[in-house]
């Protein structure tokens, strides 16, 4: 196509968030590509928190044991083609752009330009995983209207489920659970949940549709819980590992569980360096579970939190969660317009007694933890790296 634009520039010009979003939009685009591809097996992940982990310990596990899998997730701490994990590695920007090639032609400019970014890009997935034998899907915001949804899929499976996003999901559990759990198509897996509404919407649900409904086995796994603790991975991280093999076990999808130790979970509770943990975690749930996790490390010493916030997120509760096992906050200052305004914060920080300061550089007699969203990680590693680069 001539005046096809490149991938980055493509990328580039669309905007990341809408006002009003268009629901079926994503339907027509993908009937319109649906004859042109093939469509893997398809796991399917929704849920408020952990839904990134556990699809990349299904991934890992399913690639090292010689199945050709991609993982689908967002959004990306650094670059984009994190988005799109082919067979054990990040796409390369070849193959993103003949993902795009072939997603633009089929669709035209027309539909291409007019689709939302995470709607595009879900389709950029599709294509560039038609020839793998599974593709693990993780959804966006929600479930039920979400550009994920669009396809059938073999298993849902369900994380943990809590308040957060409630302008686009409702301001309730029950809401936001009935909103996420309208995807299920055949099987669904619950996940372990702290409220039991969304076990009883799913059961509702599955019965109107026919569906069979899993529950993650709530006995101990000892070898499994063995393993991610010699990993330094959080409590949340073996709930995830779990609910992720019982998936593939529902499945008859292969694995071996010394493969576990080949996972690679940048952002998810990750081990930075000696005394920093960055975790992309930005709601009261993800708080309450780092918390503990932290304790457990930590015992009673306490941590530097390196801390910002968007605008629709309950900080306030989130930085009380913390405030009894934090030394101090660092403030790292964002620059999208949803963060939370600076002064807003601040007054938060004063009203809870908490000593602050904006980020500036790491010092190694201190212990720190990175929390509030994608692009604090984000700036903060971009921070730490011009840091090191000016030494």
């Amino acid at each position: 196509m001539k005046n096809k634009p490149t991938f980055e520039q493509f990328l580039r010009d669309k905007p990341l968030y809408y006002k009003e979003i268009d629901y079926e939009r994503i339907h027509i685009a993908y009937a319109m590509l649906k004859p042109h591809i093939k469509q893997p097996l398809t796991i399917h992940i929704v849920g408020t928190n952990g839904k990134g982990s556990t699809g990349r310990i299904m991934a890992t596990l399913l690639h090292e044991s010689g199945v050709k899998v991609g993982h689908f997730s967002s959004p990306h701490i650094l670059k984009f083609n994190e988005r799109i994990w082919l067979e054990g590695q990040d796409s390369s920007d070849e193959v993103l752009e003949i993902a795009h090639t072939k997603l633009y032609t089929l669709l035209g400019q027309e539909m291409s330009e007019a689709l939302s970014y995470f709607e595009y890009t879900t389709l950029l997935a599709f294509v560039a995983m038609e020839k793998l034998e599974v593709m693990v899907l993780e959804a966006g915001l929600g479930g039920e209207f979400d550009a994920t949804n669009v396809c059938s899929k073999a298993l849902s499976v369900i994380t943990p489920i809590g308040l957060d996003h409630q302008d686009f999901l409702g301001d309730t559990i029950k809401s936001i659970a009935r909103t996420k759990l309208n995807s299920m198509d055949k099987k669904v897996l619950l996940g372990l949940q702290i409220n039991d509404e969304v076990y009883t919407i799913a059961e509702e649900i599955a019965k109107e549709r026919g569906a069979v409904v899993y529950r993650v086995d709530e006995k101990p796994f000892t070898e499994l819980l063995t393993m991610t603790e010699n990993a330094g991975w959080a409590d949340y991280l073996y709930e995830n590992a779990k609910l992720a093999i019982q998936a593939l076990e529902i499945l008859q999808l292969p694995y071996n569980l010394k493969d576990l130790e080949k996972v690679i979970l940048f952002g998810r509770f990750y081990p930075l360096q000696s005394n920093v943990i960055i975790d992309v975690g930005h709601n009261l749930l993800a708080a309450k579970r780092v918390v503990k996790s932290l304790k457990k490390i930590y015992k009673n010493e306490k941590v530097v939190l390196v801390y910002n916030a968007l605008d629709d997120k309950d900080y306030k509760n989130i930085l009380l969660e913390f405030k009894d096992i934090i030394k101090r906050v660092e403030v790292v200052p964002l620059t999208t317009q949803r963060a939370v305004k600076r002064e807003e914060l601040q007054k938060v920080l004063k009203k809870l007694e908490i000593e602050h300061q904006i980020f500036s550089q790491l010092k190694r007699k201190d212990n720190y933890f990175v929390f509030g969203s994608f692009y604090v990680v984000e700036l903060f590693l971009r921070k730490i790296k011009d840091n090191i680069k000016n030494k």
